[in-house]
């Protein structure tokens, strides 16, 4: 697509529940996303990984970082005394009211980034967090820390600040959407400080309550195609594994769906968008296109 602006299309929660790896992995061979985000924290993820691993697509394979909803991958006293995260209001208080360990919390950034390395063969090409928890004080400052002392230069970090005017626009979950992209502020200045590529633009926040059908809101979410622009996406297969562990689930279908048709190529082309991965972002920013 000659001329096309590329965006990122990022496939949140691979490893979740089978129905989910199931779905991202149909629309990763069909070349209908350009990125997934390994939820590694989740007990399906060691049966799902290999099959993500033997895949041979252009994509980048992420993590996503869980602090959250699941167990940890190890002693955490002071965030899961009874072996399970906070759900993401309750973490959320904590980071704000400072009472988040940063030691803590760096150990288990480092027990998910050794369960996605033995799995996969390799680093993740980015992080990201189930519930934007990477955006967290003191969860960001954990992460950074990463960035500079173990991942790989060129690793690339997702991070939701957009412009308020851009969230207003769309039109879709605005005061959600809002608060997301005001808690990755800290996280852009932490990362342009310290290099770390990664998208300039963030959209795909739903409510997961609306009664629009998903191409509809999708063209909301690609609309203007600004430069260095990631969407994230839920998609998969209900299942039973799914519906113990998530409340989000018969709406994956709608966007798995419409994932697969002709009209997400043809709602792309029309926006003037091809996928992309994150490193031709960042490569197109620096260079000014």
């Amino acid at each position: 697509m000659t001329g096309a602006e590329p965006f990122v299309l990022c496939a949140d929660d691979y490893g979740f529940a089978p129905g989910v790896s199931a779905g991202i992995r149909e629309l990763l061979a069909a070349k209908r996303l350009s990125a997934t985000s390994c939820l590694v924290a989740s007990p399906h993820w060691q049966a799902e990984a290999p099959a993500l691993r033997a895949l041979d697509v252009d994509a980048d394979i992420g993590l996503h970082l869980a602090l959250t909803q699941v167990a940890p991958l190890g002693p955490m006293p002071g965030l899961a005394p009874s072996g399970t995260l906070p759900m993401p209001g309750k973490l959320t208080m904590l980071a704000y009211a400072c009472r988040l360990d940063r030691g803590e919390i760096g150990r288990e950034i480092d027990r998910q980034l050794d369960a996605f390395e033995q799995a996969m063969g390799r680093p993740p090409d980015y992080v990201d967090g189930h519930h934007h928890v990477q955006q967290l004080p003191a969860v960001r400052d954990a992460l950074i820390e990463r960035f500079r002392t173990r991942l790989p230069r060129g690793t690339a970090l997702r991070v939701c600040h957009e412009p308020l005017h851009g969230i207003l626009a769309r039109g879709v979950s605005p005061l959600r959407a809002t608060v997301i992209s005001f808690v990755g502020r800290g996280l852009r200045r932490a990362a342009d400080r310290a290099g770390i590529p990664g998208n300039r633009r963030f959209s795909g926040v739903r409510g997961f309550t609306e009664t629009a059908p998903y191409r509809d809101l999708f063209r909301r979410f690609i609309r203007g195609g600004p430069p260095g622009l990631a969407v994230m996406c839920h998609p998969g297969y209900p299942d039973d594994a799914l519906r113990a562990l998530d409340h989000v689930v018969d709406q994956r279908t709608g966007e798995q769906e419409y994932l697969m048709s002709d009209a997400f190529l043809a709602d792309i082309a029309e926006a003037g968008l091809r996928l992309g991965r994150f490193r031709e972002l960042a490569g197109r920013l620096r260079a000014g296109r």
